[in-house]
């Protein structure tokens, strides 16, 4: 039923900020690229990978484009209210992923300029894995590893781009023990999905929640 209202759309300017940890120089040999999860900032998103930062590769945390306070919107705003960001939702959502998509290249493609690389890292976790994927299956960056923590795949990745794309890319399926975002029953339901498409993956465990892990996040790096 029209109610006299028409939706338009038009593209625009915005600004966006990522954040970066390492320097590139002369023995910089990866590329990390990592997608925080729902209410996080990229900022402090970030700090959990120092200890990556050994010299040997460059970390950027890019942040999504909407931000908003984490409370429940029943009282006035001020300077100490905390503030997360979101990559997307379910309202107009293709164009959204459209815009973040292009987003992450604009990113890369600005990095890059600072300095030659020898491999691509692409890590999500929680609601940054499906930023993360829909990423890789659109683009067609060489990426050695994709790392899919607290989250993944989502169901509608591009059909006709899914399988090589993934296939072509060291995919690591993380999950926490304890982590009530990803219940067991859930992760084999997704290795069983995974087989039946012919998708190489391996599977990463920690025994903590739905979190990152440090000595994990070592371990996937060596």
């Amino acid at each position: 039923m029209r109610d006299g209202v028409e939706e338009h759309r038009i593209r625009i300017q915005k600004t966006a900020r990522y954040f970066t940890l390492g320097d590139p120089g002369p023995g910089t040999r990866e590329l990390w690229v990592v997608c925080h999860g729902y209410r996080q900032l990229a900022r402090r998103f970030l700090r959990r990978f120092r200890c990556l930062d050994d010299g040997s590769r460059l970390i950027v945390a890019p942040e999504g484009l909407s931000r908003f306070y984490l409370d429940d919107g029943t009282r006035e705003h001020g300077p100490g209210d905390r503030i997360g960001a979101t990559w997307m939702t379910r309202e107009d959502r293709l164009a959204e992923i459209r815009d973040y998509v292009a987003y992450l290249d604009a990113v890369v493609d600005e990095v890059h300029r600072g300095g030659a690389f020898e491999g691509l890292v692409v890590l999500g976790f929680s609601q940054g894995v499906h930023t993360a994927c829909r990423w890789v299956v659109a683009g067609d960056l060489p990426v050695r590893r994709l790392i899919c923590w607290g989250a993944y795949p989502p169901d509608d990745l591009d059909p006709g781009r899914r399988l090589a794309r993934l296939a072509g890319a060291d995919l690591v399926l993380v999950r926490g023990l304890s982590d009530a975002h990803a219940p067991r029953t859930a992760h084999e339901r997704q290795e069983l999905k995974l087989g039946k498409l012919g998708i190489p993956f391996r599977t990463a465990t920690h025994a903590g929640g739905h979190e990152l892990d440090g000595a994990l996040l070592e371990e996937l790096a060596g």
